[in-house]
């Protein structure tokens, strides 16, 4: 028997994270450019620090499969699931389900329907009990769920994970080109073994 065609599913960033898990100030401590956490006015490798933060946060997130600040994601699925697996951990919220029917026109699946077990990691979107998915069109993205995604505030992110973050942005602060000439480098041995726990496995 031929197996049966595998299912697409298809991740879009809907709403970004409006901050991130490292504070400029902290940056700054780390790189040593300032010494009082307390000292806000601006210095010239502001935009840089910043851009590093965003760097080391959009790697460590494609690293552990994590959303490390709050953010909204639509999962796109040619067709319901049994266990619908969420992407990205640890998930907060099912902003809505939506789906084709038979007849091509969209509708909204009532929250009664379905439920969000958000302990798991990554999080699963099951039927109630009792309840099962709706048919749908038979064509490509005929389901579409948004839902939110990450840790509600920086002091939630797993410390392991922001000290990894320092890390990367201090080694990029400091060597701000791909070749060293006449450097001999070492790296600090199991700095990736940071993010280790905190890696979704699927």
């Amino acid at each position: 028997m031929p197996d049966k065609p595998r299912m697409t599913m298809n991740l879009r960033l809907i709403a970004p994270a409006t901050e991130d898990p490292i504070s400029l100030n902290e940056a700054r401590l780390h790189v040593r450019l300032i010494v009082d956490p307390a000292d806000t006015s601006a210095h010239p490798d502001d935009s840089l620090i910043k851009s590093l933060i965003a760097a080391a946060g959009q790697r460590a997130e494609h690293l552990t499969g994590r959303a490390l600040m709050t953010q909204t994601w639509e999962l796109a699925l040619d067709r319901f699931a049994p266990v619908i697996e969420l992407d990205k951990s640890p998930v907060q919220s099912i902003g809505s389900v939506k789906y084709l029917d038979g007849n091509g026109a969209l509708q909204t699946l009532d929250p009664s329907a379905y439920v969000l077990d958000d302990f798991s990691e990554p999080g699963r979107l099951l039927p109630a009990t009792g309840r099962s998915w709706p048919a749908t069109l038979g064509q490509i993205n005929a389901v579409r769920i948004q839902f939110t995604a990450g840790y509600e505030n920086a002091a939630e992110v797993p410390q392991a994970i922001r000290q990894w973050m320092l890390l990367l942005i201090g080694t990029l602060y400091e060597n701000r080109e791909s070749v060293i000439v006449g450097a001999s480098i070492q790296e600090l041995p199991h700095i990736d073994g940071l993010l280790d726990r905190y890696k979704v496995w699927r």
